[in-house]
């Protein structure tokens, strides 16, 4: 029987069985894959999680897999099917001699799971991984500072449709989500879902496309890439600007202040700017 604080070890990951979450952290090391490593760790809670599977693995071995709920983790939203098998981080391989043990683990999260556990979340339950800063692309660098997801050209890299147009930002209000397409591929690329597209007509082709950074050899890697595209769709769904935090009361703009800072959308220097502002501010 499995309690609280019981783990499960496997290839490059440890999952421990809490009352309601799955704790699983990834180890680090060459043979890795590096977006576990970016990841580090992850807390799954276990509304966030669908079913639980445990199936025969190749050369003596099984394979232990959170199947997750749709819309419940950001980062699986943005990969949207793309990952590798082995980059899945919600899948485990074991020694065959774990089996027993990893049927108990699946066992115990399945008792756990509730009525509404194959129905879509209605939210994103999942806590979005720390993207960097800036993510470097082929053609161009693209930050993200909580607030608006900025594109600044690569005068080598980036097409004459889009060194002309300019350097481009976008506030948050003015995104609906995010498109990731696996550097790993063909056509990879990050894209700004927008509300209104800022080119008439709109130009469908990522190089030409003024809200859209195209990944090539070397650039764009899953690692990065992936952990940037779910923050920025984590924030265009769950939270909304900062800028819509003016016209509501002191109290009410710190208290939408310290929710964008506790989820890590605002720098710790971001945070301290606009909290003394508001309290400025009158009323």
């Amino acid at each position: 029987m499995w309690r609280m604080g019981d783990v499960l070890a496997g290839n490059h990951a440890v999952w421990e069985f809490d009352s309601d979450s799955v704790l699983i952290r990834f180890a680090r090391g060459m043979r890795t894959p590096r977006l576990w490593q970016a990841l580090g760790s992850r807390r799954i809670p276990l509304e966030a999680v669908s079913a639980v599977t445990v199936t025969a693995g190749r050369r003596d071995t099984v394979v232990l897999r959170a199947v997750p709920r749709p819309g419940a983790d950001p980062l699986m939203e943005a990969a949207a099917g793309q990952l590798k098998e082995a980059c899945d981080p919600y899948r485990m391989v074991l020694p065959g001699d774990r089996a027993t043990s990893a049927a108990a683990f699946a066992a115990a999260v399945r008792a756990q799971l509730g009525p509404d556990a194959a129905e879509p979340a209605p939210r994103f339950l999942v806590d979005v991984p720390q993207p960097p800063l800036q993510l470097k692309a082929h053609d161009a660098r693209v930050g993200f500072d909580g607030s608006s997801v900025a594109f600044h050209w690569s005068r080598t890299g980036a097409t004459g449709t889009k060194w002309k147009a300019g350097d481009q930002r976008y506030p948050l209000a003015e995104l609906t989500g995010v498109e990731w397409r696996s550097p790993g591929g063909t056509g990879g690329h990050l894209r700004l879902l927008l509300r209104e597209p800022r080119q008439t007509p709109a130009d469908p082709r990522p190089d030409h496309d003024l809200a859209t950074a195209v990944f090539g050899v070397g650039y764009g890697a899953v690692h990065e890439s992936l952990p940037f595209a779910a923050a920025v769709l984590a924030a265009t769904r769950t939270r909304t600007p900062v800028a819509a935090a003016r016209g509501r009361s002191g109290d009410e703009r710190l208290r939408h202040l310290s929710e964008l800072y506790a989820a890590g959308l605002l720098t710790d220097g971001e945070y301290a700017a606009l909290r003394d502002r508001f309290t400025a501010e009158p009323g």
